[in-house]
């Protein structure tokens, strides 16, 4: 078995896998609940996998709102599944009805036709072959079976007041991302990629947050959010050579200002692919 850090160096991870960014994937996965989970329903099957579950962020909602499923999860991180083991058999709602393996998404060790469902979030942007993670999935799906993948879409990302520093930050970002292997523009392709897959019943959402003067208190609760993502990737993008220690600290100062800012906006829109494998 191949250790954690050779694991981590074949699919890097640009936001770390440190205890603090550990927390804060639960803490998004929470504030962003309301926006994945609105028209998810795994309501009437009970054998679900989640590919990517990571540090159990997401399974904990799973688990939560859907009472009848029994969850897989996989990952192919050995320290972020300990932390979900940790995590999950801290809480009354997940005991007895989940069951983690360190595998690979490209290469699952699963029978065909093992699932009623699936569910990938934030997962495909950071793996170099999405369309083979998808169609492992489609073969491990049961005739009929559901899956929901949620991805990113960088290209949308919009804050007012402008700040020089975020923007060269975020251009850094994306393209280290890119880089070392991954998409950060991958939610606008999983139409394209689900159809060649041989999917049917695809269907796709455009979910937006767009914050202004309307929603001040959330407009501030997203700027912080946002502040703690952007910032947990600086350490490689720094080592990496491509930003400065300057253009952060610009940047922290910049999104303090933007928000307390009584006329900021925010704008980001993710993109929520379901479809069925026949």
């Amino acid at each position: 078995m191949m250790s954690d850090n050779e694991k981590t160096s074949e699919f890097p991870y640009i936001h770390g896998f440190s205890e603090q960014e550990q927390q804060r994937l639960r803490e998004q996965s929470r504030f962003s609940e309301h926006h994945v989970y609105k028209n998810v329903d795994f309501s009437n099957i009970t054998k679900l996998l989640e590919v990517g579950c990571g540090v159990g962020a997401q399974s904990e909602i799973l688990l939560r709102r859907f009472p009848d499923i029994q969850l897989t999860g996989i990952d192919f991180s050995e320290v972020q599944l300990s932390a979900a083991d940790k995590y999950l058999s801290s809480l009354p709602v997940a005991k007895d009805r989940y069951q983690l393996f360190q595998m690979d998404a490209t290469n699952m060790d699963f029978k065909s036709n093992s699932f009623e469902g699936a569910f990938l979030c934030w997962v495909l942007e950071h793996i170099p072959d999405p369309a083979r993670v998808l169609s492992e999935v489609r073969r491990v799906l049961q005739p009929g079976g559901i899956v929901y993948v949620n991805e990113v879409q960088n290209s949308t990302f919009f804050m007012d007041p402008y700040s020089q520093d975020l923007q060269q930050y975020w251009l850094a970002f994306n393209d280290h991302q890119k880089e070392v292997g991954g998409d950060p523009f991958i939610g606008a392709k999983l139409g394209n990629l689900l159809l060649a897959l041989g999917y049917q019943d695809i269907q796709l959402e455009h979910k937006t947050w767009l914050l202004d003067n309307r929603s001040p208190d959330l407009r501030k609760d997203i700027i912080e959010y946002w502040t703690d993502l952007l910032l947990s990737a600086a350490p490689q993008l720094i080592e990496a050579g491509k930003v400065s220690e300057e253009i952060v600290a610009g940047m922290k100062s910049d999104l303090r200002k933007v928000k307390n800012d009584p006329n900021a906006v925010f704008y980001y829109s993710f993109v929520q692919a379901k479809a069925r494998a026949y």
